[in-house]
């Protein structure tokens, strides 16, 4: 069994992971004494969950409880990619006490034998990975996993959120079309050209039902894609900056310790391959 005290610190109240999946075979299916928010950021992987094997996508969110049982393997090519999110049961339990009324039966406290798991799009899966990631800086608080559970199962998540119904279609289609290199490549330009609208009004959109600029929104895509390439891949790191439509390096590297909160160079040692000699952190 994993035990949460494993993860956290003295202070902890919770831990978050970003990981790149192997396609080994995994390890048999475990189980812990913690509750577990599993996103699937990028690519596909078999999820085996309480002796079930279902293939999980781009924007799977599957809320796990202490009861259940799993295991993960990347689908061979696919790179797959997860945010994940542990806390005790202590914190579970607080949260469905106080707010019995709107999540008794829902997301962690599902009966039965497989847990809930949903499947995000749109700026519905924008609002839910923006939200892990501002886990991945923040101080590992009680206040902060509690704010941030409550975000995810009331903003992010509730069906009946009237402005999820209000998200307008070409927004929708700007970022998909920005999820390709031919248009993320060519930054905020890139995004505003697909949406097709006035700069002001692209820029006031993206913020109200994103939650960030057009640069910013932009930005996250193509640092997500080099983490891949640098992941995956033994290319250089000024190629794979350039690839990602980044002409200055040191722009590159400012960006990218803020998302991921190291270097390149390091954040290959980690997930990947070993760092090229001619590379510098």
């Amino acid at each position: 069994m994993f035990r949460i005290d494993a993860y956290l610190g003295a202070s902890d109240a919770f831990h978050f992971v970003r990981k790149t999946l192997s396609d080994a075979p995994p390890v048999l299916e475990h189980n812990h004494d913690f509750f577990e928010l599993l996103l699937v950021e990028h690519g596909h992987l078999h999820h085996w969950i309480n002796g079930v094997e279902e293939v999980l996508g781009r924007g799977h969110l599957v809320f796990l409880r202490p009861t259940d049982s799993h295991a993960l393997q990347a689908v061979v090519g696919t790179n797959a990619q997860i945010l994940n999110v542990m806390f005790r049961r202590e914190t579970a339990a607080h949260l469905e006490t106080r707010y019995a009324e709107d999540f008794s039966g829902r997301f962690f406290w599902k009966s039965g034998q497989m847990p809930a798991t949903l499947r995000l799009q749109g700026p519905r899966l924008e609002r839910a990975v923006n939200a892990l990631l501002n886990l991945q800086t923040s101080r590992r608080s009680l206040a902060r996993i509690e704010h941030f559970l409550l975000s995810v199962m009331t903003h992010v998540l509730d069906a009946s959120h009237a402005a999820d119904e209000r998200i307008p279609a070409w927004l929708l289609a700007a970022c998909r079309a920005t999820a390709e290199p031919r248009v993320f490549r060519q930054g905020a330009a890139g995004f505003l050209k697909a949406a097709g609208r006035s700069h002001e009004h692209v820029c006031r959109q993206t913020r109200r039902h994103l939650g960030l600029s057009p640069t910013q929104y932009v930005n996250r895509i193509r640092i997500q894609h080099a983490a891949m390439l640098l992941a995956g891949t033994d290319r250089p790191l000024l190629e794979i900056a350039a690839d990602c439509g980044f002409e200055n390096l040191s722009y590159f590297h400012r960006l990218f310790r803020q998302q991921y909160g190291t270097t390149p160079g390091s954040y290959r040692h980690r997930h990947g391959r070993e760092p090229l000699a001619s590379e510098t952190a």
